[in-house]
């Protein structure tokens, strides 16, 4: 497994599909061996983790190979080293009305894609990227190895949180392996530089310190630092109402309102919301990858109309995913005692899975949350998932670029079923109680 992931991290890139399948198949078969095994040996665990670790470590100084974004967070790193807030411009700004800010040039530009969009990455993510450039300002490597560094610390704490968390809601410990493990996680996360990475963390970090029963000012500083990882673990909020009652949940609500603005304080101003809020607006409007439910509708759109839909369908899918999440949280009596448990686990698991089949976007790497949290539950599917996702790649081998929809037709098919006999397979067990 570390021959094949060193191999693939050093010897491949975005634009070489068969080179990364044909690093992935054994990783992934080695993986789903080593799952098994783990269950019948829990003593092997402590050498697994050992391995995750270790995985992650000889990534550390390969350059991203499957993803250009870390050429955005330089970006956003050198403006903010200079006293720039990333927020304000477009990136074509800083090239037409304020040259000669030091790296802020045609060839880094060139680098990244989004160029349209203000930057869209939270403070704790910037804080990141600024550090990086910061102590390496004009070495693009060295801010990259100083990011994946960050990226592996928060990876050692999410695999070393793991088996603890798991013990005290009462299950095996080996679960842990399937998020820590995964080849999907391996390479997206600290191999291509996504802050996934941190967001699961300081989640997990919150769950931990909930569990121990601790009052609320750090589990509402974990979570905000999730928050300001990345935004999508905002949806999960809801579901404390019912578990703490209203006067906790208050408290903790306001808690975590509190820190996330302290952190956003830095990178606030005019400008800001309508730029930021921009970004995601058109992240539901213009952006379309590897989705589900619109590619659907889109096709039963341009049957009907002749053109895209995408502005209605975006949007109307988004508010859709939003009602559908605020009903799980609503309408579930919480028959337990405890503030999480797995059972709030699931719920997240389906809240996070209603947001990604209903989004027009869907990278590999947006996985990490529905496979951190389908470990402490019965289902399944996001590991088969995790596999199937990876065949999307196929997309960067074409010139031009285009998307191969066959693919993605198969991969939701496959999860598809799968949920299907995973659903079929827990009502028989329900009717044989």
């Amino acid at each position: 497994m570390l021959a094949s992931t060193a191999g693939l991290a050093y010897g491949a890139s975005q634009n070489e599909f068969w080179k990364i399948i044909a690093a992935l198949l054994p990783q992934f078969t080695l993986y789903f061996l080593v799952l098994k095994y783990a269950a019948r040996q829990p003593r092997s665990l402590a050498f697994f983790l050992a391995v995750a670790i270790l995985l992650r470590v000889v990534l550390v100084f390969a350059e991203p190979y499957l993803s250009n974004d870390v050429y955005r967070f330089i970006w956003d790193g050198r403006l903010l080293v200079q006293g720039y807030n990333p927020f304000d411009h477009l990136p074509q700004y800083y090239l037409d009305m304020q040259p000669g800010i030091p790296g802020i040039d045609r060839e880094l530009f060139e680098a990244f894609d989004a160029k349209n969009f203000y930057t869209v990455y939270p403070p704790l993510a910037q804080l990141q990227f600024g550090t990086a450039v910061w102590l390496f300002p004009e070495n693009e490597y060295g801010a990259i190895v100083v990011m994946k560094l960050w990226l592996l610390v928060y990876e050692a704490g999410t695999i070393l949180l793991l088996p603890k968390v798991l013990r005290a809601f009462g299950l095996p410990p080996a679960r842990s392996l399937i998020y820590s493990l995964n080849p999907l996680i391996v390479h997206e996360i600290v191999g291509n530089l996504h802050f996934e990475g941190a967001m699961v963390f300081f989640l997990l970090l919150s769950v931990w310190l909930l569990q121990k029963q601790k009052k609320n000012l750090w589990p509402a500083l974990a979570f905000a630092a999730s928050i300001c990882s990345k935004l999508l673990t905002l949806m999960f909020l809801p579901f404390f109402l019912r578990r703490m009652g209203f006067r906790r949940s208050l408290v903790f609500y306001g808690l975590t309102a509190v820190f996330v603005l302290l952190m956003f304080i830095p990178v606030v101003n005019s400008e800001f919301l309508l730029h930021f809020g921009d970004s995601l607006n058109l992240y539901f409007q213009k952006l379309e990858y590897n989705a589900s439910l619109y590619y659907l509708f889109r096709w039963i759109g341009f049957q009907l109309t002749g053109y895209n839909q995408i502005a209605v369908i975006g949007p109307g899918l988004g508010l859709l995913a939003g009602g559908l999440i605020l009903w799980l949280a609503f309408s579930k009596k919480n028959n337990s005692e405890k503030i999480v448990d797995a059972g709030l686990m699931e719920l997240w698991l389906w809240s996070i899975c209603i947001y990604l089949f209903s989004t027009t976007t869907l990278h590999p790497w947006y996985l990490a949350l529905p496979l951190l949290l389908c470990v402490f539950t019965r289902w399944r599917f996001p590991v088969v998932w995790s596999f199937l996702i990876m065949f999307t790649y196929i997309n960067y081998s074409y010139e031009p670029y285009r998307e191969n929809l066959l693919v993605v037709a198969l991969e939701y098919f496959t999860v598809g079923v799968v949920i299907f006999t995973e659903l079929r397979s827990e009502r028989k067990k329900i009717l044989t109680l």
